[in-house]
């Protein structure tokens, strides 16, 4: 069971991509309509790709933005959604299925029964959340909103650092049946708190494109903040809609988020992980490295999705370095 998990997240940590790659192609409002089932079936002819051409033609993103888009280009952006979508599917069938199986064959541990079908009830309501946030772009705006890009994307690394945690309780309970789950510590719940409000603020950098306020390091420009920055009202709205506020606040919380999570790895090294506490520390250089490229390349492709794919590894690392902390004697 602990193998299968681990194979979940590997999925989840692949949708992350997926999802960075949707995000900056623009390809998130190519799909109109929120089909579960018959949605798995792409077009298969011209007609059904000029139905669904159609269909986008009528959202404002098309008539404000990409108006005299070919079918061509239409079928671009729609492949990173239809496979955002689908990958969907599949990791919630790869839950779903093996999990089934387990329960008739009576092999998931006593206690862990209700742990993971709230996982996989947190699957279902992920796929509902981005619905919510697709449909945010569908009427008035020309994109979808990024609070909910941020609530999508938060709600898919809950998932998988519940996923990776229940997978670590499973790899120990199969070296020794007699152990107990890990508890959650105090330090660890502080990082990975600080660690989900940081990729919480790259989130809002994403949905605004804020990454492309500034592409200059450690200085906005020619200063610390840029002078002259219009400002909103009331105050606290600057935190979630101004730019370059939040390309600020991105920037610079990083480094209270690294000291948590660094922190955190040298607690866990001296409970014998080693290998958590350095695969936490080479990942938070990496991905502070990673956003300082992301900004200086304009938010290159390739760049950016790697920021947001190690951003998911990361957290698996930290959970894993706090799985190592509340571990119990039996």
């Amino acid at each position: 069971m602990a193998r299968w998990l681990y194979v979940v997240a590997a999925l989840i940590v692949v949708m992350v991509a997926v999802g960075g790659i949707t995000r900056l192609t623009e390809s998130g409002l190519s799909i109109t309509q929120w089909k579960p089932i018959s949605g798995t079936i792409p077009p298969l002819n011209e007609a059904q790709w000029m139905a669904e051409f159609r269909h986008y033609q009528r959202i404002p993103e098309y008539q404000e933005i990409n108006r005299g888009m070919t079918l061509d280009g239409f079928k671009q952006i729609f492949f990173w959604e239809y496979v955002h979508r689908l990958l969907g599917r599949v990791i919630g069938l790869a839950f779903a299925l093996p999990l089934l199986w387990f329960a008739i064959k009576r092999q998931i541990p006593r206690g862990y029964g209700p742990r993971l079908l709230a996982l996989l009830a947190l699957g279902g309501l992920q796929g509902a959340i981005g619905w919510w946030m697709v449909a945010s772009g569908l009427s008035v705006r020309t994109d979808v909103s990024h609070v909910r890009l941020a609530v999508h994307l938060s709600a898919a690394l809950v998932i998988l650092g519940g996923v990776v945690w229940t997978a670590l309780d499973l790899r120990d309970l199969a070296r020794d049946p007699l152990a107990r789950p890990a508890g959650l510590k105090p330090l660890a719940a502080v990082a990975m708190l600080l660690l989900g409000i940081q990729i919480f603020i790259g989130a809002f950098t994403a949905g605004l494109n804020a990454g492309y306020a500034f592409s200059t390091w450690p200085l906005m420009g020619d200063s610390f903040f840029p002078a002259g920055t219009p400002m909103l009202e009331p105050a606290w709205r600057n935190l979630v809609d101004n730019p370059i506020v939040v390309q600020f606040v991105h920037r610079w919380f990083a480094f209270a988020a690294a000291a948590a999570v660094i922190w955190l790895a040298f607690a866990a090294r001296r409970r014998g992980a080693v290998n958590a506490w350095g695969a936490v520390i080479l990942l938070t250089g990496l991905q502070i490295l990673l956003g300082i490229a992301t900004l200086l390349t304009g938010v290159d492709l390739t760049i950016a999705v790697a920021h947001q794919v190690n951003a998911a590894i990361l957290l698996i690392a930290v959970v894993a370095a706090g799985h190592t902390l509340g571990r119990r004697r039996a």
